[in-house]
């Protein structure tokens, strides 16, 4: 039972190009955190912003992988592109902003609370991306989609 399940899974493409698509971004955040802050933090993984954005990475193999299985001209490849557009554009729109935003609450909080007598938690200013980190994702997405098409398909 476990056996089938598992290798239904695997033999599902669209649901491992996306995970590898995910996977590989939030891989190379970590390495690209390792070069900007000098040591290895492993927590960068689970973090949503950064260079290159899984979220569009993961709608770009999702929208990608269904375009070549299912069809270009299908109702599904259409929602899976609408899908990702919205992700795509809300990763550089409200996220980003937000981050902005909690990066100038900070920044006011500290002068605030300078004198260390009251302890405040500051909010996470990495949120959304820019179009570049958005940009990478979704290519690194087609990547990854056209090599695990041709290791299930055409190999």
């Amino acid at each position: 039972m476990i056996q089938e399940v598992v290798t239904g899974l695997l033999a599902n493409f669209t649901l491992l190009a996306v995970a590898v698509a995910w996977f590989l971004a939030q891989s190379i955040k970590v390495i690209i955190y390792r070069f900007q802050e000098g040591n290895w933090n492993l927590w960068h993984f689970f973090e949503a912003g950064g260079m290159p954005s899984a979220h569009s990475a993961s709608v770009t193999a999702l929208t990608l992988s269904v375009g070549l299985t299912v069809g270009w001209n299908t109702a599904l490849f259409t929602a899976c592109m609408v899908f990702a557009l919205i992700v795509m554009y809300d990763a550089t729109g409200v996220r980003r902003a937000a981050g902005k935003q909690a990066e100038i609450l900070n920044k006011i909080v500290d002068d605030i609370y300078s004198t260390g007598k009251v302890r405040v938690e500051k909010l996470k200013e990495i949120l959304g991306h820019d179009p570049i980190e958005v940009m990478a994702g979704a290519i690194l997405a087609v990547i990854v989609t056209f090599l695990t098409y041709y290791v299930q398909f055409i190999r």
